[in-house]
């Protein structure tokens, strides 16, 4: 098939662009015939310029676009009515090899003399959808843990809070019990036969609320050597999503060259993303919305993380018992957060405490020792 042509000086200044521009850049004809094809296509699809010159564009795509392609460039010719055009869209590509991988496209029209051209620029976002395919599953992961958190601390709060109720209504019982003399009326002795059934049912419930306590809080922790900055990385884009909405500022400050923890991946992800969707709470209505969070090593062969925010602040009434359970200084929650923050960091031996920051707002610390420390 004969080689369509750009025509002179046009297409020597096309031909370097082409050669320089970082996302592939194809340009076709007015009847989808390629015309040029940059560097940077031609590492995407596997072909070279010459294997696709000449050819159709629906070769670069799979079905059902492959098929209908010309029908789209057609219309295009007839009705003027833009689809793809000047608006871009994400759609998808097919390989040399044949397989397919998903693309940010967008097409730009000009007039070559008296040639219309189209130009295509294509961005692979494989790594993209990777990382958000990534996120969803650390989600999903930080979401499971959190719920066996919560439930161990609301285990770990009903026994504390029912043993005490619990052992006095089976004392109660049990002295009523003896008030009632021997040989009494039959009706008595079923009173007392009642009592005495009711004190044991309240020691099974304590024995009960004591085993669902146990259970959810032995569970395995699966510890291995960590990256602070990635743990800091993967779970800040976690927490961050939707915080463009509200203008917020983040600026992420992780130091170089840090240690290794041995941690729970998961577990420390969700310390991270309570702290920093707390931060991002307690700014929504705060007139400045900056969130920093920083890594930095620390004394005693330990590594920090710091959260500082310029939000409300917590207020006096809360803030010494803020990592108890069930104590909260937001308008909606359970309060559970940051007292199982404060379990999972203590049980990784660390500490985590908070500060008021400088002006307006909170600064949240917690440490981790790094591997090797303390062993």
């Amino acid at each position: 098939m004969s080689r369509p042509t750009l025509v002179g000086e046009s297409e020597t200044l096309l031909r370097s662009i082409l050669a320089t521009v970082p996302d592939a850049m194809i340009v076709i004809d007015d009847h989808g015939r390629i015309l040029s094809f940059s560097a940077a296509a031609e590492k995407m699809f596997g072909y070279s310029e010459g294997d696709v010159v000449g050819e159709n564009v629906s070769m670069l795509m799979p079905s059902p676009d492959r098929e209908r392609h010309d029908n789209y460039i057609r219309d295009y010719r007839e009705t003027g009515e833009r689809k793809i055009i000047g608006i871009g869209r994400v759609t998808t590509a097919r390989h040399r090899d044949g397989y397919t991988f998903p693309i940010e496209l967008a097409v730009g029209e000009a007039a070559m003399g008296d040639q219309r051209i189209f130009t295509g620029f294509i961005h692979d976002i494989s790594e993209r959808r990777q990382t958000e395919l990534r996120l969803r599953d650390l989600q999903s992961e930080l979401a499971h843990v959190g719920r066996l958190s919560e439930m161990a601390s609301f285990a770990s709060s009903l026994a504390h809070e029912l043993n005490q109720p619990l052992t006095a209504i089976a004392n109660y019982c049990e002295a009523a019990r003896d008030l009632i003399p021997e040989g009494a009326h039959q009706n008595d002795a079923l009173l007392r036969e009642a009592l005495v059934e009711a004190a044991k049912e309240s020691v099974r419930a304590g024995q009960i609320v004591r085993r669902l306590r146990e259970f959810v809080s032995h569970g395995e922790s699966l510890r291995a050597p960590e990256s602070v900055n990635r743990l800091v990385t993967e779970a800040s884009a976690l927490a961050l999503v939707g915080s463009r909405e509200h203008g917020i500022e983040v600026q992420l400050q992780l130091a170089p060259d840090l240690d290794d923890v041995p941690v729970d991946r998961i577990q420390i992800q969700q310390v991270l993303t309570n702290l920093i969707r707390n931060a991002v709470d307690a700014m929504i209505d705060s007139p400045e919305r900056s969130l920093t969070i920083r890594t930095e090593s620390g004394p005693d062969r330990m590594v920090t993380v710091t959260v500082e925010d310029t939000g409300t602040g917590i207020a006096e009434s809360v803030a010494g018992q803020l990592f108890q359970p069930f104590i909260t200084s937001k308008t909606t929650g359970m309060g559970v957060g940051l007292s199982i923050s404060r379990t999972i960091i203590e049980s990784h031996g660390g500490r985590i405490w908070f500060e008021p920051n400088e002006g307006a707002g909170t600064v949240f610390h917690f440490t981790l020792p790094i591997v090797g420390a303390g062993e």
